[in-house]
């Protein structure tokens, strides 16, 4: 453990992290762009610079590891300045459209900007100009509010591992393209969704089917229904309405979703879908209580052993069930209806 100083408190980080990490571990909050704890840091913002005694220039905490004795501010005069025209030059080549922005509300470099007080650039001259990309039937990809953190592209390389989209060209005109800048349908894109997941800004977003801020919306923490992985995801709902999805940062899927995870969510407010158990009674299914309908099964299952013995009962299996109620599942039919005739769909 190495000993240092943040903001005048003294605190103990591993040897080997970062700055930014010691300061996360102490509450201490350093605004970043590009950084995510699951990709390897490189610091292209520079957002998170910080002031060390003694010091030359103002490195960044991303990349900067910890060492013995360090005497860090996080907020100086100096850091605070220069991190004001950082935001400065960012608002040099971004639309100031957050009015009508669907970001407006969760996005990084709007609330950077109010908290340091830039309303708006210096700096004039020539703003980018890129068609939208909204060949993706799930996103699109608007790079003229794009800041150049690479977080997508490293989340789709090093997380991902598609690699559907670079840095292309260089200078004044670098953007995030795919090859050959023949868009997102035309390339390896998997539209998982992950690139539009860690955008800090409204360069890639969802195709809504619904207008909505977000603060208007409120979520609700849940599992994948998709297949038997169980990934973590935060329904985002608007009123009665889930109006988008968001992964989260735990096991198994540590902050990453597949397409069907990401997008695919439209049937839960789908006019026919099933709320209730069905039962048939006198040759129509109508609704009835789960436990009604628990009776049934069990009646069923009982009066079929009786008459004609176990092996006149099939178990037939989900693949959007999880690993643990398959493993229930079979159980269920081997151990307590007594047969070994279980098949699931995923067999295919």
């Amino acid at each position: 453990m190495i000993t240092l100083k943040i903001n005048g408190l003294e605190v103990e980080a591993e040897e080997g992290s970062t700055i930014l990490e010691a300061a996360t571990k102490v509450g201490v909050k350093i605004p970043t762009f590009c950084h995510d704890p699951r990709l390897v840091p490189h610091g292209s913002c520079r957002i998170c610079v910080v002031e060390l005694e003694g010091g030359r220039n103002l490195p960044t905490a991303c990349t900067t590891p910890v060492a013995e004795g360090m005497n860090i501010q996080t907020e100086s005069k100096e850091v605070v300045e220069t991190r004001r025209e950082i935001l400065d030059l960012i608002l040099a080549n971004h639309p100031l459209d957050c009015l009508t922005c669907e970001k407006s509300g969760r996005c990084t470099l709007q609330d950077l900007c109010f908290k340091y007080d830039v309303k708006e650039t210096t700096h004039r001259g020539a703003k980018k100009c890129h068609p939208i990309d909204e060949s993706n039937p799930f996103y699109y990809s608007d790079q003229n509010k794009c800041i150049l953190c690479g977080k997508c592209v490293y989340v789709c390389s090093q997380l991902q591992g598609t690699n559907a989209i670079g840095f292309a060209e260089r200078g004044f005109p670098t953007h995030i393209a795919t090859p050959f800048n023949e868009g997102l349908a035309h390339s390896t894109c998997v539209s998982c969704g992950n690139c539009v997941s860690v955008c800090p800004v409204g360069a890639l977003m969802p195709k809504s089917k619904e207008k909505f801020r977000y603060w208007e919306t409120r979520t609700v923490r849940t599992t994948c229904s998709y297949c038997g992985v169980g990934c973590q995801m935060d329904l985002v709902v608007k009123e009665n309405s889930v109006v988008g999805i968001d992964p989260v940062m735990a096991v198994p899927n540590d902050g990453l979703l597949c397409v069907k995870g990401k997008f695919a969510f439209n049937f839960i407010n789908h006019p026919n879908r099933l709320k209730k158990p069905l039962v048939r009674k006198e040759g129509k299914l109508v609704e009835a209580t789960w436990e009604e309908a628990y009776q049934v099964i069990a009646d069923q299952i009982n009066e079929i052993k009786t008459k004609d013995g176990a092996d006149a009962i099939a178990g037939f299996s989900s693949a959007r069930a999880l690993t643990e109620e398959n493993y229930l599942m079979q159980k269920l039919m081997r151990a307590v209806v007594g047969t070994n005739n279980v098949d699931h769909c995923a067999r295919l």
